[in-house]
């Protein structure tokens, strides 16, 4: 059916989709102008990593966290000069007109481990035969200036990272607070033997977007390592076991989260599901989106993909338009023109290859390569997107079969103005990514 040119002749009719047509058009064209644009490459994403090693003798722990997941939170007062009291182990000053914070070295270099000892005081690890924290002891701290920290992925590169010379660039010019990253190891200030335990945090930096910290717990034992994933400060603590499976439902989690949260993601599968007629046509677009972004996600992830500047923003703009045609599509005329069912399969699976290097850019940034159970991990990951993805199908394609039983023109209705919502919103999408990709050419 042609719902495009029946579009008029649905809308003179006083019938409920003239009524559900206009209330959805009308803050269409505010939504796609607010809506703002999903970046999956976030440079400025903070990753935390907690190594926790079970010795003979109870814990050891090697964290890396960015320094203002330390400090940002301490800022005191303003003073009488006009500027507030500086936290610990940093000092304020103006650029510019600016408030600036620089890292205070002197007192670093007179007390590194004072800075260590903040971390050791706001991570709270409770033992599950516990009620009170346990409590650590600082052994080494370590800052370094963003770009230069040696790698931190594994257990061996942590231990290794400590005998390194960290100090060697701190002093060449001003450190900036953002531009600082700090290792630190911690000891269980106890022998007791520690099966299982939960790990949270009371670090608050009240930091923009910390909400999205990436949170990297590995727990090694003698059976083996569990790397489990959280977002956010930690302020609810997560369950640490040795149980494989309690590891793999974090990423699995993660990979939920991940499409839930990407609009752009929701927005293409929402224009594949209103644009099959039948379930099996549905089931089969899903299945060519699936098996493209699989690929990539994986592809992207271990690096095989074009490592110019011009890439990432390349690919964002990219999946835009995908969008675009998607909601094109959604509402093509049914004629002998219009795309068959086999072709839509092919379309959606090379449409979802870029997705997929969407999906690989948030992974590589909450996980390393060279990380222990990688190929768990990513498939966990991979598991989490599908859920999603089909949890979206399952709340929307009834909804709409229900309402094109009881109304046909409703459904029609929706479909069109759905596809429209999404074109809008992916075309102001596009302009924007297409200056960013100008400006990275």
């Amino acid at each position: 059916m042609n719902v495009l040119r029946k579009l008029p002749q649905i809308l003179r009719k006083n019938s409920p989709a003239r009524w559900l047509t206009l209330c959805l058009l009308l803050p269409a064209i505010l939504i796609a102008t607010s809506v703002q644009a999903p970046a999956h490459f976030l440079l400025n994403l903070n990753v935390r990593i907690f190594h926790i090693e079970r010795t003979v003798d109870g814990l050891e722990l090697h964290i890396r966290m960015p320094m203002p997941y330390l400090v940002a939170g301490l800022v005191g007062p303003v003073q009488s000069n006009g500027l507030p009291e500086p936290a610990p182990f940093t000092e304020n000053r103006e650029d510019d007109g600016k408030l600036v914070h620089l890292v205070d070295l002197e007192v670093y270099e007179n007390d590194p481990n004072g800075l260590g000892q903040i971390a050791a005081n706001g991570l709270k690890i409770r033992s599950n035969e516990a009620t009170d924290p346990l409590r650590f002891e600082v052994l080494e701290t370590q800052l370094y200036r963003i770009g230069t920290q040696p790698p931190f992925a594994t257990l061996e590169e942590a231990r290794a990272a400590f005998k390194s010379e960290a100090s060697g660039e701190l002093g060449l010019s001003p450190l900036y607070v953002g531009d600082a990253m700090v290792d630190v190891r911690l000891k269980l200030l106890s022998d007791e033997t520690v099966y299982e335990y939960q790990i949270s945090s009371s670090l608050d930096p009240k930091l923009p977007d910390q909400d999205k910290t990436a949170n990297l717990i590995l727990d090694y034992g003698p059976d083996g390592t569990k790397v489990f994933r959280s977002q956010g400060l930690l302020e609810e603590p997560i369950k640490i076991s040795r149980s494989s499976f309690a590891a793999v439902i974090t990423f699995i989690k993660e990979g939920i989260r991940h499409i839930l949260e990407g609009v752009d993601h929701v927005l293409f599968v929402l224009c594949l599901v209103i644009g099959a007629r039948t379930l099996s046509s549905l089931a089969w677009r899903v299945t060519g989106f699936t098996v493209g972004h699989s690929i990539t996600l994986t592809a992207g992830f271990f690096g095989f993909v074009p490592k110019g500047a011009w890439f990432i923003p390349a690919v964002e703009t990219t999946i835009a338009l995908s969008i675009i045609y998607a909601a094109a599509i959604a509402v093509w005329p049914r004629t002998r023109k219009a795309p068959s069912e086999q072709s839509m399969v092919l379309v959606t699976g090379v449409i979802g290859l870029l997705h997929g290097l969407g999906f690989s850019f948030v992974l590589k940034n909450i996980l390393q390569v060279t990380s222990p159970d990688i190929w768990q991990s990513l498939l966990a990951f991979n598991v989490g997107v599908e859920i999603g993805q089909l949890a979206i199908v399952a709340l929307v394609w009834p909804a709409l079969w229900f309402v094109s039983q009881k109304h046909a023109q409703s459904a029609s209705a929706i479909r069109i103005t759905v596809a429209i919502l999404c074109a809008c919103i992916a075309t102001y999408w596009t302009v924007e990514r297409l200056i960013g990709l100008a400006t990275t050419l």
